[in-house]
């Protein structure tokens, strides 16, 4: 093949174009997921123009909270399972439902500040599962 005038032939061109999209390709990997799985992606974008990794990887980090509790944070906890175990309700408590708390779900916090305290941390799934919503984490991972 005879080189142009200006030196670069469309070898080079295609070398060099291969090149880059191999650099660039050995750094992104394929993810399956289901269509609704990404159009709850969809709506966690901050713009449209925001990709997938950024979503993903914003989401990741913000499960990981990399700042242990304070001790003033860990006495609220305290103080707030003592309000329910002597009956008194508290406003955030109500948003969620009208039930009072079980005295199983009264152990799992104790067992949490426990675990806090220890330096023991649990995974939300793992959380999750404590609190009985296996059957979101399963409809979520099938």
């Amino acid at each position: 093949m005879a080189k142009p005038a200006g030196g670069v032939g469309q070898k080079d061109i295609l070398i060099s174009i291969y090149l880059h999209i191999h650099r660039y390709m050995s750094q992104v990997t394929t993810v399956r997921m289901r269509t609704d799985t990404k159009a709850l992606l969809d709506d966690l974008k901050l713009s449209p123009r925001e990709t997938y990794d950024d979503v993903v990887r914003r989401l990741a980090e913000a499960a990981y909270d990399d700042e242990p509790l304070t001790p003033d944070e860990i006495k609220a906890m305290e103080e707030g399972i003592a309000d329910i175990k002597a009956g008194r309700r508290r406003l955030a408590e109500s948003a969620y439902d009208d039930e009072p708390l079980t005295p199983e779900e009264i152990t799992a916090m104790e067992e949490g500040i426990a675990d806090i305290k220890a330096g023991r941390t649990r995974s939300l799934r793992d959380v999750m599962k404590d609190l009985g919503d296996d059957e979101v984490i399963n409809s979520q991972t099938s």
